[in-house]
């Protein structure tokens, strides 16, 4: 299975109505909702802000007050097709003047959507954990070198008294990075992990 790695954006301009498309990545349906509203926030003189959304094996999807069945589903159709995850498009339109018709609307929106899939990065799908450990400055470098070798992502660093720092690991490296952890340290560094 494959999901994005990055936020990705195309526009379309069909008879003078500009279609915006935002690929973004998405780990929780029930999330939908605001990142939908943010975008809204975000285009203001905006029309309609339609989404396709595929989470694992639940879905979600919204023609936002265009006719039924000519945005969402569409979008819905060509998002499911492609075979990525975790992810939310949105298609932000700003209408041009002209009428489109069931047609032309249900072709714009799903040429959107294949738009902005194609320039996606996307990557395999990889289970992770989060991760929290502490550590005194001294041993930062060497247990960031640790961190890279066992492809983690860092999301965040705190530098206070100490180290602290938090991020995601494959669940198939949680026991490398806890003996990694425990040689660098004498036994006495442990990793905090938690599903995600």
């Amino acid at each position: 299975m494959l999901i994005l790695k990055n936020p990705a954006q195309t526009e379309l301009v069909v008879k003078k109505s500009r279609f915006i498309a935002i690929a973004l990545p998405c780990t929780d349906i029930t999330r939908v909702r605001e990142m939908v509203d943010k975008v809204r926030r975000e285009n203001p003189g905006a029309n309609h802000v339609v989404h396709a959304a595929v989470v694992g094996n639940q879905f979600s999807f919204s023609d936002d007050r265009e006719p039924k069945n000519t945005a969402g589903r569409p979008a819905f159709e060509v998002l499911k097709g492609s075979g990525i995850s975790n992810i939310c498009v949105m298609v932000v339109r700003y209408f041009g003047g002209t009428l489109l018709g069931t047609g032309g609307l249900v072709k714009a929106y799903g040429d959107s959507v294949k738009n902005v899939l194609s320039v996606a990065e996307t990557e395999e799908f990889v289970e992770k954990s989060h991760f929290e450990l502490s550590i005194p400055y001294p041993m930062y470098e060497n247990v960031k070198r640790l961190l890279a070798s066992l492809d983690t992502v860092i999301e965040d660093e705190d530098f206070q008294s100490g180290i602290v720092i938090k991020g995601l690991v494959p669940v198939s490296k949680e026991a490398l990075l806890q003996d990694g952890l425990s040689e660098l340290s004498n036994g006495s560094i442990k990793a905090f992990l938690t599903n995600v």
